[in-house]
This record gives C-alpha cells, sequence and structure tokens, in this order.
C-alpha cells in the first residue's frame, strides 16, 4: 500500500454552501491560485452549467495547465431518458477546462427510491453509463459515492454494487461520502476496510461531513484503513456543520502519522496563514482556537503552563509551531511575540533596527492597536508602515487634517431612490495645505477621490493605483450602532502588486478611511524605496 495520500480540496465547491459565506468571482480566482500554491493534489471549483458565477470560473481557466493542481469540476449523473452525450449538464462538465469531473450518484436504496423515484437497476445504469462517458471524454473521473455509510448501513450489497459500477466503468477514485455526518471513526474504519476486498485503497478516497465533530477524526481513520484520497474544506467551511478540516487533517497526516503528501515541509509552514487569508478572503472571523492554525493554538497563560513551556515547549505543545507556520505567545512576557516580530520583518524585507530597544517600542505600539481592534495578520501593507515609522520615524508623505463626507438621498417625483455622495478633505503636504471636493459612487469612493484629487499632481506614482476590495468587520456587535470596525482594503498597481491595508474606528468612514492613506502611503514608500 503506497504511503501517498492525495489531498482534495472542496472549499470553493462545498465549502460555498456555508451558511453566510458567498463567493466572488475574484475571490474564487484568488482562494484557487493560493491554494494550488500550497500544495494541493485536487482543487473543485463549482459546478459548470450550475450559475453564472461558476461558468465564469471556469470559461477563464487558462488553456495551458498552470499548476500542479488538478481543476475538478463537479456534476451529477444523467438524467434517467436522456443519454450522456444528450445531457445539457453532463456535456456542461465534459466541454469545461477542467481535468478532472466529480459525479455524484446515489448509494443508498432509501434515496433512490424517494429522490429519484427510479429502481435500484436504473439507478447502476446512470452511474456506469455517465462515469464511461466521462472516461471516454478523457477527463479524470472521481464517483462521489452520496450518503455511501448510510447506504452501505442499510443495504450493503447494493451500496457495494453502486461503487463497484463505477470503478469498473472507468472511475479513477471512488469517494465514499458520509453524507450526513453520523458515522463514528470505528465504523469508518471497519466498512473502509472491507470496501478495500473488492475496491483497492490506492482508488478508495473518503469526504466527510462534521455533523457529530468527527469529520476529522473519521477522514483520518479511513486513511488509516486504506483510503488514500481525504476530501475536505480549509477551515471545515460546509453546510450545516461543515466539512472535513483540511487545515487540520493536513498537519496530523504529515507531522503525527508519517503520510507523504504533495506538499513540502516548507509549504506546511505557511498553512497558518493561508487558513487565516481564507477567512478573511470571505470576511468571517477566523477561529482563534483552531487546531494548529488558531492564534490561541500555541498560546500559554497559566503560571506553571509558561514556566515549564520556557524550559522546555514539548512540556505543553505537541509539535514545535514554526513547523505550521505558527508562534508560540506567552501572554505574561514579550520574549516569544520580539521573536515572530522579527520573523515576520525579515519576511516583509523590512531592515531591522540598530537600537534593538526599538523593537521593544513596535511591539508595544502593536499591542496597543491590537487593543483597539487592529489585526495585522493579513494587512502587510499597514503593518510594514508602521514598523518603518516606529522603528525609523519614517515621514507620512501627507496628513489628512480635516475630512467631511455627506450622503444625500432623494425621492424623485416617479417615487424612485436617487443617492449621491461628496467628500471634502484639507491635507497637509511638507508643511502646505491642500483642499479638494468631489462626488463619488458612495461615501468612501468619494473620500479616495478628493484625496487623489489633491495627492495626484504632488505624487505622481499613484496615478496607478486601484482600490479593489473593501470589507467590513463589526468587532463589539453588542454596542449596536456604536460598533467598533475593522476595514480591509486591498489594493493594486499597473505592476499587478497587489496590497492590503487596514483601519479601526466607532465611525465606518473613518475607519475606512484610514485604510485608505495606508494604501497610498504604501505605495508611495514602495516607489521611495524602488528610486
Amino acid at each position: 500500500m503506497t504511503n501517498r495520500v492525495f489531498l482534495y480540496d472542496t472549499t470553493l465547491r462545498d465549502g460555498a454552501q456555508t451558511s453566510g459565506v458567498d463567493f466572488s468571482l475574484r475571490d474564487k480566482q484568488l482562494i484557487a491560485a493560493e491554494l494550488a500554491a500550497f500544495g494541493l493534489d485536487y482543487l473543485e471549483c463549482g459546478w459548470p452549467g450550475a450559475n453564472p458565477l461558476d461558468d465564469a470560473f471556469f470559461e477563464g481557466l487558462p488553456a495551458e495547465k498552470t499548476a500542479q493542481a488538478k481543476i475538478v469540476a463537479f456534476g451529477m449523473t444523467r438524467r434517467l431518458d436522456t443519454a450522456a452525450e444528450d445531457d445539457a449538464q453532463v456535456q456542461a462538465l465534459l466541454r469545461s477546462r477542467a481535468d478532472a469531473v466529480c459525479l455524484v450518484g446515489k448509494t443508498w436504496d432509501f434515496h433512490v427510491d424517494v429522490a429519484l423515484h427510479i429502481s435500484l437497476a436504473e439507478n447502476i445504469k446512470l452511474i456506469e453509463s455517465t462515469v464511461k462517458a466521462a472516461a471516454d471524454a478523457g477527463k479524470e473521473v472521481l464517483f462521489d459515492a452520496e450518503h455511501f455509510f448510510d447506504g452501505y448501513a442499510a443495504n450493503p450489497a447494493y451500496a457495494l454494487e453502486c461503487v463497484e459500477a463505477a470503478y469498473k466503468s472507468g472511475a479513477r477514485w471512488v469517494v465514499l461520502c458520509d453524507t450526513n455526518g453520523g458515522t463514528l471513526p470505528h465504523q469508518v474504519f471497519d466498512i473502509v476496510t472491507k470496501i478495500q476486498e473488492r475496491i483497492p485503497g490506492a482508488n478508495l478516497g473518503i469526504h466527510c461531513h462534521n455533523d457529530t465533530e468527527n469529520a476529522v477524526a473519521n477522514s483520518l481513520a479511513a486513511v488509516r484503513a486504506g483510503a488514500r484520497q481525504i476530501q475536505g474544506t480549509f477551515n471545515g467551511l460546509g453546510e450545516r456543520c461543515g466539512n472535513a478540516n483540511l487545515a487540520s487533517i493536513i498537519p496530523t497526516l504529515m507531522l503525527k502519522m508519517g503520510f507523504e503528501t504533495g506538499i513540502a515541509p516548507a509549504q506546511l509552514q505557511q498553512i497558518s496563514l493561508l487558513s487565516r487569508r481564507i477567512d478573511d478572503r470571505i470576511n468571517r472571523p477566523h477561529n482563534r482556537h483552531a487546531a494548529y492554525v488558531g492564534e490561541s493554538a500555541f498560546t500559554h497563560k497559566g503560571g506553571l503552563h509558561i514556566s515549564a513551556v520556557l524550559k522546555n515547549p514539548l512540556s505543553y505543545e505537541h509539535i514545535d509551531p514554526a513547523l505550521v507556520g505558527n508562534a508560540r505567545k506567552i501572554l505574561v512576557s514579550d520574549q516569544a511575540g520580539k521573536s515572530a516580530l522579527v520573523e515576520r520583518l525579515q519576511g516583509l524585507n523590512v531592515a531591522l533596527p540598530t537600537e534593538p530597544a526599538r523593537l521593544n517600542d513596535l511591539l508595544a505600539r502593536i499591542k496597543e492597536l491590537e487593543f483597539e481592534g487592529y489585526a495585522f495578520e493579513n494587512a502587510d501593507a499597514s503593518f510594514v508602515l508602521l514598523a518603518e515609522q516606529v522603528l525609523r520615524a519614517l515621514p507620512p508623505f501627507f496628513t489628512l487634517k480635516h475630512f467631511r463626507v455627506i450622503d444625500e438621498k432623494t425621492v424623485t417625483p416617479a417615487g424612485g431612490i436617487e443617492t449621491a455622495s461628496s467628500a471634502a478633505v484639507r491635507v497637509s503636504v511638507d508643511g502646505t495645505d491642500y483642499t479638494a471636493e468631489t462626488t463619488g459612487n458612495g461615501p468612501v469612493n468619494a473620500l479616495d477621490a478628493a484625496l487623489r484629487d489633491v495627492l495626484l499632481p504632488l505624487f505622481p506614482a499613484l496615478k496607478d493605483v486601484s482600490l479593489i476590495d473593501y470589507k467590513v468587520r463589526i468587532l463589539t456587535p453588542h454596542d449596536g450602532t456604536k460598533a467598533v470596525t475593522r476595514v480591509l482594503i486591498e489594493t493594486r498597481d499597473a505592476d499587478g502588486r497587489l496590497w492590503t491595508t487596514v483601519g479601526v474606528s466607532s465611525n465606518v468612514i473613518d475607519a475606512s478611511c484610514k485604510a485608505v492613506e495606508d494604501a497610498l502611503r504604501y505605495k508611495l514608500l514602495r516607489s521611495q524605496k524602488a528610486g
């Protein structure tokens, strides 16, 4: 049995079913690129033909393969009275630029009766013909055996007949799904062990949902029993209670169980950052207590723990946090914080100060800002500006001394609604004050436009800067309309460089303004260093 486990990510398809999560096209493109660069084997990115967003994603795929990861299109077996070559949904899958297709089919006799209203034999024919059509079209085929474990418990002979039909018709992977999430680890281990008598483990995958908080344990039990593909999502995204969490599974496979994956040890060190970036991309609070990747995963507060950890970290840490890109935090000491700070500065090419005491000043300032609600984990540009300001007294380039934003709503004679935004600013540059007043598509756009009216003639390097994403997070929801808000803004220049800035305030416009200011200052800092 091979020691290699293949990792299949369905964050962008199954994860999209999470309540409150809505990916934009840009979200899907950027997350897919990051997941591919991380070293995953398969990325299931949507269902061609199901909605315009997924159609646009697959149409935008490059004609030539650009990464190790195989892009997978998800779909279902053909309709009962339609041949695979005439089924529009099946053909949309086969025409897509995806490297592989994952076909979901029924394996629980109860679902065949109740959901499909067809005979058990007819369901087998749907599986066989659709898998064969996809394989004949040159696609790598995965068969998603929906409700397999419930089906096996109810009618093991029929559930086995379904997956064997898919395997013999050309499926590279037969994926056993715990769709309702109610199976327990010992049951998964026993059933997967029995299935290998009919289908090799090198062709078996596992797809678990988390309804009993066992999705990770079930996935690992399946691998122990011989399955060699794990499907899951980052941060456990998914419908109801979510899917198996790859951010927990991957380090456990590699560091605890000794399995090989397509991820190098150096890439594993990026998993904490990747986990947080995905949550940030969808404007979702990151679980600070998440295993391996959470901010508190290696945080120590109790006195006895701290004493022991400072003597030997193994006393209260199951792995070295650096292996997963995390850091030890001692809440009553700056020692671990300073080490992580130096690592971050070096990673962002910020020169360390000649006076070591400056690092203490920076660490203290970061803690002050974090207490106010700032988070620099996903706002590298604001972090660099702060570091340069504290460590080397970076000049601010410009100072926004005053701004005023007016939003107006008017009811038209026809009963429609019209809104208009305008902003006025007073900005100081080298001791001289400049003013501007403009309108915009919303208050933040108007404010950004007014700043540019002042700054562009003085700083031509800003002409190619575009704000491309804007996210607001409420930090103190219990305060109602007086809540503190955190704004993240993503910016791009003509060279395609991206950077993210953060602003925090009880006034959402003020928070937005701080993030916009940082975005412009960061561009000026880069231009200054390049010059």
